[in-house]
């Protein structure tokens, strides 16, 4: 093992993760961590998660960082106000020093120097919804450093809109977009495809609607029905049918081209970029760098060891300001499992798996570590090699989950497909995101 990867390169996560639970409205299909109803609880989780920001013991400084939800623009302006003030005293923003012509060495808190992101400004990002989203609140984030708004657009097509329960409407979109251009933050639109009712000709207006507001950057996800949600219910009862998997297969290559036709960067499984506009905390997570992570069900991942909050909003604000820990699970990696996993996260990457990276990063050859199970891929078609990188095919991309599930049978012969971390899964290719 390379000592000095274990002893710098973990020990400094690059990125951290603020989860802010609270909606209006709990969409059909949402599984993650949401809090509807419950906004008497606002102030005491602000106090809750400044409370586990301290626990850091003095400021870290970062290279990005991501609100997620929920809907972190739910909450008050004041109230954003009092979170974005906490995040500043605990997690100062760092220019992490590197440009795109520069050929040195790269700062070695990095875990896979060659994942580095063209933009080296700092990267401040958090989800919305086009109904949460106003004019003061874009100004207190854009005077707090905020860089990025991902806006959780969905579609915009009112029949859409309501199979998925989403209560904003399209007319809403054109002024959270507004706000924030105006205040010269990177705009990125989430759109869900194959909800019911849609079809090939919808998903391409859809697509078509959102490239005339000439965002920066796109995510496209597949809908799931997610065990126990409302949606899933009304799939198992008949009241909505699912869009055919070969209609989301053709839902899914149509996004590859239109977007990449329209001078999008296809740079991760679901995500769709301007040169120069990549999501750089995303590609944080694809690396396989450390992170922190904080508030309900949030997760982080320092010094190898990955933990995850309760998922209960309630349970996290009575523990967190008692003095005890929100953490419910932890799980020390081994090396094999960190390389599995790094295996799991890197393959979602359009770029792959570098081999010489690969083993700096992990101590493993990348070859030896998988064995007959990327043979098999590679003669499948579901991975391509240069003799570099190892990378999903065109074929391979549509079957992204799939293909890691099966290099994940390698770790010693098991069936493990559960080692991408959670904050990753929340990213995959069925699972939407941006203002929940």
């Amino acid at each position: 093992m390379n000592a000095k990867l274990e002893t710098v390169s973990w020990l400094n996560p690059p990125a951290a993760y603020l989860h802010v639970p609270f909606c209006a409205h709990h969409c059909g299909y949402c599984d993650f961590a949401v809090t509807a109803g419950s906004d008497h609880l606002i102030d005491h989780y602000l106090d809750a998660i400044a409370t586990e920001l301290a626990t850091l013991g003095a400021p870290r400084l970062v290279e990005t960082i991501f609100i997620g939800g929920g809907t972190p623009t739910y909450p008050s302006v004041q109230q954003l106000d009092r979170l974005l003030t906490a995040v500043n005293r605990w997690l100062p923003l760092q220019d992490s020093g590197f440009r795109i012509r520069d050929s040195g060495a790269r700062n070695p808190s990095f875990l896979n120097p060659g994942s580095r992101i063209p933009n080296p400004a700092p990267e401040f990002s958090i989800e919305s919804t086009p109904d949460s989203l106003t004019d003061e609140k874009a100004a207190i984030f854009a005077a707090h450093g905020g860089t990025r708004v991902s806006i959780g657009v969905q579609s915009f097509r009112p029949e859409s809109l309501a199979a998925l329960d989403r209560r904003h409407t399209a007319s809403q979109i054109p002024l959270a977009v507004e706000a924030v251009r105006k205040h010269g933050l990177h705009l990125s639109l989430d759109l869900i495809f194959a909800a019911p009712g849609s079809t090939l000709a919808t998903w391409a207006a859809d697509l078509d609607a959102a490239i005339a507001f000439a965002p920066d950057h796109i995510s496209t996800y597949g809908l799931t029905y997610e065990k126990g949600t409302p949606l899933w219910k009304q799939r198992r009862t008949g009241l909505v049918t699912a869009v055919s998997e070969d209609d989301e297969l053709a839902m899914y290559e149509l996004a590859i081209d239109r977007l990449s036709a329209a001078g999008f960067e296809h740079y991760e499984v679901s995500n769709f970029a301007r040169p120069g506009f990549r999501t750089r905390h995303n590609e944080h997570y694809w690396a396989n760098n450390a992170y922190y992570g904080f508030g309900v069900g949030a997760a982080r991942y320092v010094q190898g060891v990955r933990e995850l909050n309760t998922r209960d909003t309630k349970a996290y604000i009575r523990k967190v300001l008692s003095g005890e820990s929100p953490t419910f699970q932890t799980e020390q990696l081994e090396p094999r499992d960190r390389a599995f996993e790094t295996v799991g996260t890197q393959l979602r990457r359009r770029s792959g798996i570098n081999r010489s990276q690969f083993h700096e990063q992990t101590g493993f050859q990348l070859d030896a570590l998988l064995g007959n199970h990327l043979t098999q891929l590679l003669s499948l078609g579901l991975l391509g090699d240069d003799g570099q990188s190892v990378c999903l095919t065109p074929r391979g991309l549509v079957v992204a989950d799939g293909v890691i599930e099966e290099l994940m049978k390698a770790n010693d012969g098991s069936t493990k497909g559960n080692l991408v971390p959670p904050v990753v899964r929340q990213f995959s290719f069925d699972t939407p995101r941006g203002g929940e």
